[in-house]
């Protein structure tokens, strides 16, 4: 076995995104573009040599054919050993655990969350730094100015490993671990939650309904809420994780996990139910036809955060993505405890994790998680539910109910509209922008614009400043339209328009979230231009 170093010509469109590198898979079957990006990433974090690095994806179309290619990369860049999952298998969250447990320099995930997979779908990639958190802006604009330079990778001439067998394997000087991609990830859940009381809960005929969606979580699913909880394989859907999702799209919202809301909306409903997405980070919650938001999920989660036991001695803090509602702002300020506001990425929160100001964070793109792990955690939120589910003995619905009696409702809905042009786009949010002074001040039925501005955010904890990170329109009442260019596209654009009214009444409290928040919908149309300047009269999902 010999290493080989590659002449390349740099490719000027590898700049990550909010997580990752993320193309159609013909993009990065391109001679040179996947190893390109890898080296890139190599030269710009400078592991000691001999350094342990975890390696692992979400099962999509041409996982396997990546992992084979960055273990030969890593041979040759001087790694001592690199902890694989089977079958090239690791949650996003798993991988974060594992990074962390074994105290590895880093780890490389490959996977395009929520975004459909195959031959024609999309692939993606990042890496994750030593605290098992997503890489810091500062480590990805390195490795974006690495790619634009970029002459040559380094590769060993080497035989692939079996990755469908566990053991240790030998790659020139490298040592290759295949390790079982559960195991470690499901030691740590059984650590935070009273697995028995959510036992008794399922033994006593309370039921569920969980979708993986044909993605990562579905081996999670079956070794935890099937063999260690009890739950019966039928209460179990789409568990085989397949290449292509099946066809589907592994976004867990009320669009794409059609399946699981016919099931949860239907005459025989089960008591709950959830879904996760392509890497298994995302959640989604839902009662006996009642869903749950996940701006509220996160609000709920703080609420009752003491029943569970990792977090009986309550919580350092906590922070949400500056679309979430402020649902969570309202539980921390009876709590007493401090509440962040960040940018989207789950970087943001890591900073905070790792300085100890916050246990549970989260984003309206329905991702929770808190200080176990450095990434957001699908099936760790199923199991926070049915915690708090097997304490409370309550349906879900019940618990939201009572959660909005106490605190008032944040009344929330997002809007996406996907596969825009992307200049349609971006004219949207000039436009917005350059109007803000006429906005301030404006009234447009019973909402008063108070402010506007983009949103920027400096990191209480390393200084560092993010700018532009979505346009913001505050209204007198405390209404808020947030407008934000998604980073986690492949294709043209998707500009998301979040929609926020807060209401104490509960007389109101039944209400339908696209009832309540009809007007405020329509202002967001006529103060943006959207239609026109982008031709859509629908958005792709409503969440």
């Amino acid at each position: 076995m010999s290493i080989r170093t590659i002449t390349t010509q740099a490719f000027p469109d590898q700049k990550p995104g909010t997580s990752g590198l993320r193309k159609k898979v013909t993009a990065f079957q391109r001679a040179h573009y996947l190893e390109n990006f890898v080296q890139s990433i190599f030269d710009s974090i400078a592991a000691p040599k001999n350094s342990t690095l975890v390696l692992g994806g979400d099962g999509r179309y041409y996982n396997r054919q990546a992992i084979q290619t960055i273990l030969k990369m890593a041979a040759a860049n001087g790694y001592g050993s690199v902890l694989v999952g089977r079958d090239g298998i690791l949650s996003t969250p798993a991988a974060s655990c594992v990074i962390r447990k074994y105290k590895t320099f880093g780890g490389i995930i490959l996977s395009a969350s929520h975004n459909p997979g195959g031959p024609d779908g999309d692939f993606g990639i990042k890496y994750n730094s030593s605290n098992g958190g997503p890489a810091t802006e500062t480590v990805s604009e390195a490795i974006f100015a690495r790619s634009k330079s970029i002459t040559s990778y380094h590769i060993l001439d080497a035989a692939d490993v079996a990755l469908d067998t566990p053991g240790e394997y030998r790659m020139g000087g490298m040592t290759v671990q295949v390790i079982d991609p559960v195991a470690d990830y499901a030691e740590l859940m059984e650590s935070l939650f009273d697995f028995a009381a959510i036992r008794n809960l399922l033994a006593g005929g309370f039921r569920i309904s969980f979708d993986a969606m044909h993605a990562v979580n579905g081996p999670y699913a079956t070794e935890i809420l099937g063999r260690r909880l009890g739950a019966p394989a039928s209460s179990m859907i789409n568990c085989l994780p397949l290449e292509d999702f099946g066809g589907g799209h592994p976004d867990p919202n009320l669009t794409y996990a059609h399946e699981l809301v016919e099931i949860m909306y239907g005459d025989d409903a089960p008591d709950f139910g959830a879904a996760s997405d392509g890497d298994g980070d995302r959640n989604m919650i839902l009662g006996r036809k009642f869903f749950v938001t996940p701006s509220d999920s996160l609000a709920l989660l703080a609420a009752n955060a003491t029943l569970i036991p990792a977090y009986k001695k309550g919580l350092a803090g906590v922070a949400r993505s500056m679309p979430t509602s402020a649902a969570v702002d309202r539980v921390a300020k009876e709590l007493n405890i401090p509440c962040y506001e960040t940018p989207t990425g789950w970087k943001f929160f890591g900073n905070l994790m790792d300085a100890g100001r916050v246990t549970l964070c989260g984003e309206e793109s329905f991702g929770t998680g808190s200080d176990h792990v450095r990434e957001k955690d699908g099936l760790w939120a199923v199991l926070f539910w049915l915690n708090i589910l097997a304490v409370r003995k309550q349906p879900v619905e019940a618990i939201a109910r009572e959660h909005w009696a106490r605190f008032g409702r944040n009344v929330y809905s997002r809007y996406d509209y996907e596969g825009l042009p992307t200049a349609a786009a971006q004219g949207v949010i000039n436009h917005l922008q350059q109007n803000f002074a006429t906005l301030t001040g404006s009234c447009f039925g019973k909402y008063t614009v108070q402010m506007c501005d983009d949103f920027s955010y400096t990191d209480p904890v390393d200084g560092s400043v993010s700018k532009n990170q979505g346009v913001r329109i505050l209204f007198t009442d405390g209404s808020r339209i947030i407008f934000r260019l998604s980073g986690t596209g492949t294709e043209g654009a998707t500009l998301r328009v979040y929609l926020e009214a807060y209401d104490a009444a509960v007389s109101r409290h039944h209400l339908d979230a696209q009832v309540v928040l009809a007007d405020l919908i329509q202002v967001a149309l006529l103060i943006s231009e959207l239609t026109g300047r982008t031709g859509r009269l629908q958005p792709t999902v409503i969440t």
